[in-house]
């Protein structure tokens, strides 16, 4: 055909844009082997509670109590895991899921697995404002009520807090006069200093039936918000992790050695997390539940595939579609919370880098982080 006519090339183009995507697969590359597929339902459950538990364990039984090094590494570390998963174990493969040619359409027009992403992060962050707004506005109506209740006391020692000044929108307290060797006399009000760190305020976290409750009420929503939050992504992709596995073919047996690992450091960034979270006494068993969610939320759906096995077609239109919206929805989640719950919120706006040796810490703190997300890409080349 001669395409040097403009005419000609016109509607040889036109033909080649309404010509049919290609077919999606109708068959999986299951290949046997079901004993092994199970025995992965144990291996895996296996490295997903050590991950998840040992964490949780460590931080509540002195016989496996591991000094705090050993818990800083592993925090920082699975940090560093779960910002990888969130942009090489997620954010990409559901890329090639909606890119596929064979879904074709909107699909093939515009990178949805990204637009999707960006979605759930801005959504994500609406939730974030206004929970943290209910929260607080909450808290500080009860603290005013408490304020007026003692406020004849207050008044009786005015001659020694007088010079006091607490800041309503902050909540820092400033004091004038006073004798501080860190910042020469004065508490700092450097906007982000004392970030969820204002049950400072309050008396000692080890009383009990004092106002240091409702602080530690207030610390438990913000917390529990994000770790919520973070454990909701990572479900979502091991849900689909799981059902690849169990019909996947000749790659079978490299996935489920990765898979292992992954299984294991993602745990462990998650298991830190609900650690170090400081849970009220009427919440004691809630990261034992949280724990055992991740740690059998992957073999159930590996267990679930094997039963599927002859019908479930990872290629196929409706599983490329709701595997790439789910993967896209949890990358999503956990870009946020990586880049804002576990890195500038641990590195800038925490109190434990503080102090003259607090900048060598904080750069160790993200060598090892950096490690983490190295090692976590590494077998993003595999899995």
């Amino acid at each position: 055909m001669d395409t040097s006519n403009p005419l000609i090339y016109l509607l040889f183009k036109r033909d080649d844009d309404n010509s049919s995507p290609p077919p999606c697969a109708v068959e999986n590359d299951f290949n046997g082997r079901t004993n092994l597929r199970i025995l992965a339902v144990f291996m895996i459950l296996i490295s997903s509670a050590i991950g998840s538990f040992f964490p949780v364990l460590s931080s509540r039984y002195s016989f496996i109590r591991l000094p705090d090094w050993c818990f800083f590494l592993a925090k920082f570390f699975g940090s560093g895991v779960i910002v990888a998963t969130a942009f090489v174990h997620l954010l990409q493969p559901a890329n090639e899921a909606l890119d596929d040619d064979c879904l074709g359409g909107t699909f093939a027009d515009y990178p949805w697995a990204f637009g999707i992403s960006l979605m759930s992060l801005f959504f994500l962050f609406l939730l974030e404002i206004i929970s943290h707004y209910l929260i607080e506005r909450a808290f500080s109506h009860d603290d005013s009520e408490e304020f007026d209740d003692k406020k004849t006391i207050d008044d009786a020692s005015s001659e020694v807090y007088d010079d006091n000044k607490v800041d309503p929108i902050t909540f820092e307290m400033k004091k004038v006069g006073t004798d501080n060797s860190e910042n020469g006399g004065q508490i700092s009000n450097i906007p982000g200093k004392n970030h969820y760190d204002h049950e400072a305020m309050h008396q000692d976290r080890s009383q009990i039936g004092t106002p240091l409750q409702e602080s530690e009420k207030e610390n438990y929503a913000n917390q529990i918000l994000a770790v919520m939050f973070l454990e909701f992504g990572i479900l979502f992709h091991s849900v689909f992790v799981g059902l690849s596995l169990a019909v996947a073919g000749d790659e079978f047996n490299t996935l489920f050695i990765v898979l292992i690992f992954h299984q294991m450091f993602e745990g462990l960034g998650l298991g830190t997390r609900i650690a170090e979270t400081h849970w009220p006494e009427d919440r004691k068993y809630t990261p034992w539940v949280m724990a055992l969610a991740f740690a059998v939320t992957t073999p159930i759906a590996v267990a679930i595939g094997i039963g599927v096995r002859h019908s479930f077609v990872p290629g196929s239109r409706k599983a490329l579609i709701s595997n790439g919206v789910f993967d896209s929805i949890s990358s999503g989640i956990l870009i946020y919370t990586g880049l804002v719950e576990l890195m500038a919120h641990e590195f800038l706006f925490s109190n434990q880098f503080k102090g003259k040796e607090g900048f060598k810490k904080m750069l160790f703190a993200y060598v090892i982080m950096c490690c983490g997300a190295g090692l976590m890409a590494l077998l993003g080349k595999w899995a």
